[in-house]
């Protein structure tokens, strides 16, 4: 093949020209109906709410992948016993359907494989659906197509709302900053929703909220501090992907601060921060786990159910996301790990409420104890086979998780800011040892289910886990709105929970169901003229809005079943 001769006219010079003239002229301000700003599961959720009823939405999201923990975080999704039958939105079941679909239609599955109704891609003990998280984003991504293509969608990712425009109480726009080169750009809406990992729009709006753990004075819950601790949070993780190949060294070099990780030893961890030893999070009790790679156990057998356990105890297998065997001989070397453990868990310091350049340094500092963790595998990691310590052909997957880095494109957030709300969920609502056999408490504005054991990690105020039993609980629409700010609306871990309640309201299928029911309700108070003040606090008007949550596919009510 010969060589490609320069066209005539000093055309090589400009090829890209084309491509950067018309960025002067891209508007830098739009209207809209409904501005979502983050588009993690809440987020997504809320558009595909509001755009079913016909509603314009402009949705923004910090990543280049919307999905948010399922999907930049890199977090199997956390579900509840009864996932495959009840107890999530249809459009949530619409979401783990077209994952399924997804690898039957574009994966080597053996054909055993293919033919299981409720296929678990990855095999692991977390969850029912462990799968690599790109898939996630091909099917959101084509779950939100039609409106794109319609003119309902606009979606800009790689944005962060740094700024917003108020009229009283009213927010009438937010402006947003490009973080690939600093431009910005204004959207005016009617409703604003917040589904942002960390509440952005909180302080920007000057919304009233808590951070941190709330005393005992103000909720009432059993397990809560006598004072208040706003910097208190349960820890951020910073997750990655391994898979292993034997005979082959993918050793990292070793991180600055692995000296440090490798010394570090909480007065509550029982051991050091770095081994396979930590808390159960049940009992904690310390307990060692088990790391094996590739066991070659059958992916058919694993049962992945929390109410019998939590799965953790087999590190390799907890949050495993590709089954080698799931998938014809030679198509996968190796199993894929997502490494979200205890030992990643970044608990030295707050995210919440601090400079931008104390929040990229905390940052900066999770992320080195993730490749510390790594470094450990991979180096000092006591060998189950006896040989030794060190997996060096534990191999970095960045390219599962998308980034040049190696590790999740964002960092897991269990925890955000919380609006000061109409109705506030407590302790004393849904744990299973205050409640006992009566159930959660029933609330007669309830526009969704969940159901999670009350799961806290370590906190940054040196607070060991929280894992308690929970019952089937309802979301009460008090909870999305907050006491000020007649348009704005919460949609993500920012609703009224608490620090302790959060950790049962945090997971994949509640937060999507609090993000539909967010959009939905925006698309509502549109359609009639009416404010979500209005439509919380009068039965019959919240009675037509619940009456078209549920033809939406929204459960709102438990059968009988029990906590765990």
């Amino acid at each position: 093949m010969g060589e490609l001769s320069e066209p005539p006219n000093g055309h090589v010079k400009n090829s890209v020209s084309w491509q950067t003239a018309h960025l002067k002229t891209r508007p830098k301000h739009f209207s809209t109906d409904i501005l979502i700003a983050g588009g993690g599961l809440g987020g997504v959720a809320a558009a595909l709410g509001a755009l079913r009823r016909g509603r314009h939405v402009f949705l923004t999201e910090e990543y280049d992948w919307l999905g948010g923990q399922l999907t930049s975080q890199a977090v199997p999704p956390d579900e509840h016993t009864w996932v495959e039958q009840f107890g999530v939105t249809r459009s949530y079941r619409a979401l783990r359907d077209g994952i399924r679909q997804y690898y039957r239609d574009n994966y080597p599955l053996t054909e055993e494989a293919r033919r299981r109704a409720q296929l678990n891609p990855g095999a692991g003990h977390v969850s029912k659906l462990c799968h690599e998280p790109r898939v996630a984003v091909a099917v959101i991504e084509a779950m939100l197509m039609p409106f794109i293509g319609s003119g309902l969608l606009t979606v800009k990712k790689r944005v962060k709302a740094v700024s917003c425009e108020m009229v009283g109480q009213v927010v009438r726009s937010v402006e947003f900053r490009k973080l690939d080169d600093g431009g910005t750009f204004t959207v005016d809406a009617k409703y604003v929703i917040d589904a942002t990992e960390l509440g952005d729009l909180l302080p920007i709006t000057k919304t009233p909220y808590v951070t941190g753990f709330e005393s005992r004075k103000d909720t009432g819950e059993p397990s809560a501090p006598e004072e208040a601790q706003p910097q208190n949070s349960q820890a951020v993780s910073i997750c990655f992907s391994v898979d292993h190949i034997e005979g082959e060294d993918h050793t990292i070099p070793k991180p600055e601060r692995y000296d440090h990780w490798r010394s570090c030893h909480p007065d509550f961890w029982g051991a050091p921060l770095l081994g396979l030893k930590a808390p159960h999070p049940r009992t904690l009790e310390i307990v060692e786990r088990e790391f094996t790679p590739n066991p070659n156990d059958d992916p058919a057998s694993v049962i992945s159910d929390q109410r019998k356990s939590g799965g953790d105890m087999n590190l390799w297998t907890f949050r495993r996301i590709a089954a080698k065997d799931n998938f014809i001989p030679g198509a996968y070397r190796s199993d894929i790990c997502l490494v979200n453990w205890p030992m990643i868990d970044y608990f030295e310091k707050p995210i919440i409420d601090v400079s931008e350049d104390e929040l990229q340094d905390r940052l900066a500092e999770a992320a080195s104890l993730s490749y510390s963790m790594l470094y450990y595998l991979q180096t000092d990691c006591p060998r189950a086979d006896g040989k030794g310590t060190g997996y060096p052909g534990l191999r970095l997957r960045g390219d599962i998780t998308g980034t040049e880095h190696g590790l999740a494109m964002a960092p897991y957030v269990r925890e955000s800011r919380r609006i000061k709300a109409i109705t506030t969920v407590v302790e004393q609502d849904l744990s299973l040892d205050v409640r006992g056999s009566k159930g959660a408490v029933h609330y007669p504005d309830s526009v969704g289910v969940g159901m999670y054991r009350i799961d806290l990690h370590p906190s940054t105020g040196g607070d060991n886990y929280i894992d308690v039993a929970c019952c089937p609980f309802e979301i009460p629409l008090g909870a999305l709105i907050p006491v000020e700010r007649p348009n704005l609306l919460a949609a993500s871990k920012n609703i009224g929970t608490t620090h302790i309640t959060n950790g049962c309201y945090r997971l994949h299928p509640v937060e999507w169901n609090i993000g539909e029911a967010a959009g939905l309700l925006a698309a509502h108070c549109l359609d009639k003229e009416l404010s979500p003040h209005e439509v919380q606090g009068k039965k019959q008007l919240f009675k037509d809005f619940q009456d078209m949550i549920i033809k939406e596919g929204i459960e709102t009510e438990w059968p009988d079943v029990s906590g765990y």
